[in-house]
């Protein structure tokens, strides 16, 4: 089997089960409808082991952009492949989120909230906030890359690598995943929402393309960083991809900080203000 193919074929199987858990929850009439957050994370970690399991043995089962941007700069792959991951990557997120669409069919109708449409497709935020949302991205994917990284860097049997990495992506959904549903991967946000907006789902809304970037960028990044990190501390080799990416997320961490603090003393002066007004 090509990479082309392995990767389109376990994106695909990682979408399928990823978006239809959501789907599973928040639509309308599904018999698990309100089985909530603890029950999508642990069915995406799962979703992720089994996409592995499936094409592991053909292309190394990256089925993220991040991961294969992380691993072509760990060496683990040449750069002149990367492409052919990334557009199998893409493909199988479209095809899968395609099929999430056909198994729930009679549901969308049924379902009267855009945002519960959009999101078993591609993520939101809890609270609107790109630069901060960007963040959270960043450290979600940083701490996913370095950590197949150091996964794949012990002794334990290879077969249960992919298991392993599946309680990775669980403990990285219930801890982080708060802020901005965990994308950790451009291909799969990116592909579903292009399902999303080509689909004929009755009442969807809007595919909310504004914030579309960020589950792109701050994955990319934090998968880069994450490889750097690997390579600097645990094989001793500071390279300068890892200052510059230093560089970039102290900066994105300043303005991410600064924003917050402005909108909290922002809205804190806005309430004084309002009950001072009352008291008059």
């Amino acid at each position: 089997m090509s990479i082309f193919a392995a990767e389109t074929i376990g994106t695909m199987v990682l979408i399928l089960f990823g978006g239809g858990v959501v789907a599973v929850s928040n639509l309308s009439k599904s018999k698990g409808e309100g089985s909530g957050w603890v029950v999508i994370t642990i069915a995406w970690g799962l979703a992720v082991a089994m996409g592995a399991y499936a094409v592991g043995g053909f292309s190394g089962a990256h089925l993220n952009p991040a991961v294969t941007l992380g691993l072509a700069i760990n060496g683990a792959i040449e750069w002149n492949v990367v492409p052919t991951y990334l557009a199998g990557e893409m493909v199988g997120a479209f095809l899968g989120a395609v099929l999430v669409f056909l198994v729930y069919l009679p549901h969308w109708a049924k379902t009267s909230d855009p945002m519960a449409k959009l999101s078993v497709f591609a993520t939101d935020p809890a609270i609107d906030s790109p630069i901060s949302n960007m963040l959270t991205e960043i450290i979600g994917t940083f701490i996913l890359m370095l950590g197949i990284l150091f996964i794949g860097g012990n002794s334990l049997a290879e077969g249960f690598n992919p298991l392993i990495t599946g309680l990775l992506i669980v403990v990285i959904g219930m801890a982080l995943g708060g802020p901005t549903g965990y994308a950790i991967n451009p291909a799969r946000d990116l592909g579903p929402r292009i399902a999303h907006a080509l689909l004929p789902i009755p009442g969807k809304g809007s595919s909310n393309w504004k914030y579309a970037w960020v589950p792109v960028v701050g994955p990319l990044l934090g998968g880069a960083y994450g490889a750097y990190f690997y390579i600097g501390f645990f094989k001793e080799d500071l390279q300068v991809g890892f200052w510059i990416l230093s560089a970039v997320i102290l900066a994105i961490i300043i303005v991410a900080v600064r924003g917050e603090l402005a909108k909290a003393n922002a809205e804190a002066a806005a309430t004084n203000g309002a009950k001072t007004r009352g008291i008059k």
